[in-house]
């Protein structure tokens, strides 16, 4: 082996990579193995498909801590997002970061996730009422508007799920309340998620913004179709069926490998690229659609065993 390889490697990741890309990837890297530490055990215990839904909230908590180090790495930029009418947006540009790290850490370790998981929640509503909701109804033609926002509600409610899903952590009667705000939440969303696979079907599956499918990657119509049936079937059974729990772990687990293996090279595609601007979206896509099947996840683990 060369002699300055090592140095060509440490020079190609220190200076190709753009900053807010490892530091996100370097807190993905950190939060996997503490939630991996804490979620063995009820992996190991789990049988069957319950498996997949033990994966709840190490989905859910990676991508918090990931956008948290974003927050702080990428300030000046995000700072641009908070509203106008709220004074001192680079304060609440961190605040939200070390919220969100926060929440990551209680999330993966299962430590007070009935408080953590709700306030997430009542955060991410927030963000919805206070940004999405004017942005869709001052474009309402604009289908992107109409996805950011049920795709802000989808992960709020997930957060809530999470807490309703915690043994003991609330009264019945606030966790059915939150289980039930989830469920219509969730459900809906996939539905509307489901529809627009159909009229898109080669943009990137799961969350189907704007950025369309890698052209590498095959049959890439197909995914798409076989995404929004998925997509419409379990919102579908979710809203009007008591089959939720199933239909929650079959959508979750097809999510984790969309994210596996259309997202994963994809991610790896954008970091090998010169643009700070595609890795941090290669980042973005993989780990918003991984919150996303962490949310499914934690519709599942919330609703009773009843199929």
């Amino acid at each position: 082996m060369h002699p300055t390889f090592p140095v060509s490697l440490l020079a190609f990741i220190f200076f190709e990579l753009a900053r807010t890309a490892i530091s996100t990837c370097a807190a993905a890297i950190v939060l996997f193995v503490i939630a991996l530490l804490a979620t063995k055990k009820d992996v190991s215990r789990a049988s069957g498909s319950d498996k997949i839904v033990a994966l709840a909230n190490l989905c859910f908590a990676l991508p918090l801590a990931v956008f948290g180090a974003e927050h702080f790495s990428a300030a000046q930029g995000i700072m641009t997002l908070v509203p106008k009418f709220m004074p001192w947006p680079l304060f609440w540009t961190y605040f939200v970061g070390a919220g969100l790290l926060a929440g990551s850490l209680s999330i993966a370790t299962k430590i007070l996730v009935q408080w953590s998981g709700l306030l997430f929640g009542l955060m991410m509503f927030l963000f919805v009422a206070m940004m999405d909701i004017p942005s869709a109804l001052q474009d309402s033609h604009n289908r992107i508007a109409w996805i950011l926002l049920c795709r802000e509600l989808s992960f709020g409610a997930g957060g809530w799920l999470l807490a309703a899903a915690v043994v003991d952590g609330w009264s019945p009667r606030v966790r059915n309340a939150l289980i039930m705000i989830g469920r219509l939440i969730v459900g809906a969303a996939a539905v509307f998620y489901g529809v627009q696979h159909f009229l898109h079907p080669t943009l990137a599956p799961g969350v189907p913004l704007e950025k369309p499918m890698a052209a590498w990657i095959p049959a890439r119509s197909l995914i798409g179709y076989l995404t929004g049936v998925i997509l419409l079937f379990a919102g579908l059974s979710i809203l009007f069926t008591k089959k939720r729990r199933l239909a929650a772990t079959a959508l979750g687990a097809w999510l984790l490998a969309l994210v596996l293996f259309v997202y994963g090279p994809m991610l790896i595609s954008a970091l090998q690229a010169p643009g700070a601007d595609v890795q941090v979206e290669g980042v973005n896509y993989f780990f918003d659609t991984l919150l996303y099947a962490g949310t499914i996840l934690a519709l599942a683990s919330a609703s009773p065993r009843t199929d």
